[in-house]
């Protein structure tokens, strides 16, 4: 074994009552070892290299929305999966940024031990520290596997949280239109 991850992993089989060297789990140490070094990769993204510069100066004055952007990441308490969408809006202050940093941004912090109330915090947070737009809003909607396979087991639930900042805290009308834009389904014919 090259790592110590898959030391660790060897080690948890044999604690749970299996033998680490049968046909089946021989190699199971280092691809767990390689699947959390990718699913903890957002440890080692430089915000800053991720959005590259990528800010442009435009004069647009109304939301910009990306919505429903996928994500995975695992929860801190139990090491278990949670996924789901993220909708994030922002009202520009005189520039904007590339469309494509809002899914990466979402995928840096994801990815990393966590728990969807920080998750939504820190994207609302560095969106508006990194942009300096007139406001933020960003909504997450997941199911989390620490409810549904364990615990309470209860498959259908969904857990929703929120960050509004700036105009999107202090203005209903604000909110109330970020809010209905990303519950009505988006069309193009």
């Amino acid at each position: 074994m090259s790592s110590k991850t898959e030391q660790y992993i060897h080690k948890l089989l044999k604690e749970l009552g299996e033998d680490p060297e049968r046909e089946g789990l021989k190699k199971t140490p280092g691809r767990v070892a390689r699947a959390l070094a990718e699913i903890t990769a957002g440890y080692h993204t430089d915000i800053d290299k991720l959005f590259n510069n990528a800010f442009f100066r435009v004069d647009y004055k109304e939301m910009v929305i990306v919505r429903d952007i996928s994500f995975y990441s695992l929860c801190e308490h139990h090491m278990l999966p949670f996924f789901g969408k993220a909708h994030i809006a922002y009202i520009p202050n005189g520039k904007i940024v590339g469309l494509s940093k809002i899914p990466r941004l979402v995928e840096a912090f994801a990815r990393r031990l966590q728990v969807q109330e920080k998750l939504t915090v820190q994207i609302a947070d560095t969106l508006f520290q990194k942009l300096k737009p007139k406001g933020v809003g960003v909504v997450l909607e997941a199911q989390h596997l620490c409810m549904t396979m364990r615990g309470v087991k209860n498959a259908s639930s969904f857990a929703a949280t929120s960050s509004m900042l700036g105009v999107f805290q202090n203005d209903n009308r604000v909110r109330e239109e970020f809010l209905g834009l990303i519950r009505k389904q988006i069309t193009s014919q």
